[in-house]
């Protein structure tokens, strides 16, 4: 009965659920995304100006990848009760939406350092969302 047991964890480990699954869709192409924002900034300030309209339509993207993801990391505490995704995400989505609209008003100052502040903890989430089991409490702790 013991193996019976252990086989059917080890199936749920490696098979997730279908929330855990959609954080990690939502996370990877937010990643994506944002991966794209230091490149248009470049080509930008390399004298194509519109590099400067691509950067704007990757913030709008951005954007909302974040708060999608938002979303379903609310779907992942609720359906797996794992509230450590949402606190990060909120976090990250929150710092986000400062260097958003800082951008939008010329505050260099506080847009650079921002956007390497959200792209480092958006891959460290990105680590962490396929690194970790995402299972319901249950299914881990049995």
């Amino acid at each position: 009965m013991t193996a019976t047991v252990a086989e059917a964890r080890s199936r749920a480990m490696s098979r997730g659920t279908v929330a855990g699954w959609a954080l990690r869709i939502v996370v990877s192409a937010h990643l994506a995304a944002i991966a794209g924002q230091p490149v248009f900034a470049g080509v930008y300030l390399s004298g194509d100006y519109d590099g400067l309209r691509w950067h704007a339509i990757g913030a709008d993207v951005v954007t909302t990848l974040g708060y999608g993801q938002v979303i379903t990391a609310i779907v992942v505490w609720v359906r797996l009760r794992q509230s450590r995704p949402f606190f990060a995400t909120l976090a990250l989505v929150a710092a986000e939406t400062v260097q958003y609209f800082a951008g939008t008003a010329g505050a260099l100052w506080l847009h650079l350092p921002l956007g390497v502040l959200t792209i480092a903890g958006l891959v460290i989430q990105f680590i962490a969302v396929w690194r970790w089991p995402l299972q319901p409490r249950a299914a881990r702790d049995a």
